[in-house]
């Protein structure tokens, strides 16, 4: 399988990523040994209803015309399109998804909840489309060695206080010098002024900044991203009723087709010009 660009430290050995683009880094979360025959999704006589929120670029959001997209509900129709089935999609308040499933006003939710052990206990989920790769970021113009337990070792990291990439940091890179701060503008505005060596984050937030004016070009990715599920989470996949089984398996199974057809790279490239892998 191929890796990515960058290298890695013993600490964030992950899932495997393609370059589509120079630059550009597209996460590969499926296991070309799972491969089967093709699934069809349960025919119900009316739509697979697809429920998402608005509000949370550029993962769901409202488009210029009040219609929802994003890479996760672009993503869901390419899904749709692939098993010839017609679904909608319908945008609702984030907090409210998974109970609008349960009472059976939608069958799939498409937004990016985390996928975790009380999640799967209520709900059927894929397997991942979308992770959160934790990044270090560094000023572009300081010439800064990729990050490893011997390269951080006296120099200063940004990191949000409490968080789980704090406590990544300690763990796994001793010897760097955690500056903590409340917020993360905060952190970006100090390594933005150079008072911080590095910046270690979400790397989806980070490359959102990286790509926008706020950071003025100042800032880029060092080094690869890291996956450690008992820090960052399992990342977002479609969830379904328990009861659905063979629609969530079907959806399952056309990821894997997007993602063989390069599909899922040409949807991932629309929204993400600054990959965060």
């Amino acid at each position: 399988m191929p890796k990515t660009e960058a290298s890695k430290t013993d600490a964030s050995k992950t899932d495997t990523s393609k370059s589509a683009a120079p630059g550009v880094m597209v996460p590969n979360l499926w296991n070309p040994r799972s491969r089967q025959e093709r699934l069809e999704a349960p025919q119900t006589g009316r739509p697979v209803r697809f429920l998402t929120d608005d509000e949370f670029p550029p993962l769901h959001f409202s488009g210029p015309d009040g219609t929802p997209t994003g890479f996760v509900v672009e993503l869901a129709r390419a899904v749709c399109e692939r098993l010839s089935i017609t679904c909608t999609v319908q945008a609702r308040r984030f907090d409210t998804l998974l109970d609008a499933l349960a009472e059976r006003q939608g069958d799939v939710v498409a937004a990016a909840i985390p996928l975790t052990p009380a999640l799967r206990a209520r709900f059927l989920a894929t397997r991942p489309y979308f992770r959160w790769p934790a990044r270090f970021a560094a000023r572009s113009d300081r010439g800064l060695p990729a990050p490893s337990a011997e390269a951080l070792a006296g120099r200063t990291v940004a990191v949000l206080g409490g968080s789980a990439h704090a406590a990544y940091l300690k763990a796994f890179f001793p010897k760097a010098l955690a500056k903590d701060f409340t917020d993360l503008s905060a952190a970006q505005g100090a390594l933005k002024r150079g008072e911080t060596d590095y910046l270690f984050s979400d790397g989806l937030t980070l490359a959102l900044w990286i790509g926008g004016t706020e950071a003025e070009g100042c800032c880029g990715f060092l080094g690869g991203d890291y996956l450690e599920n008992r820090y960052f989470g399992e990342g977002i996949g479609f969830v379904a009723r328990r009861e659905d089984v063979a629609l969530s398996r079907a959806l399952d199974d056309a990821l894997q087709r997007l993602w063989d057809e390069g599909k899922y790279t040409e949807i991932y490239l629309r929204f993400f010009p600054v990959s965060p892998f």
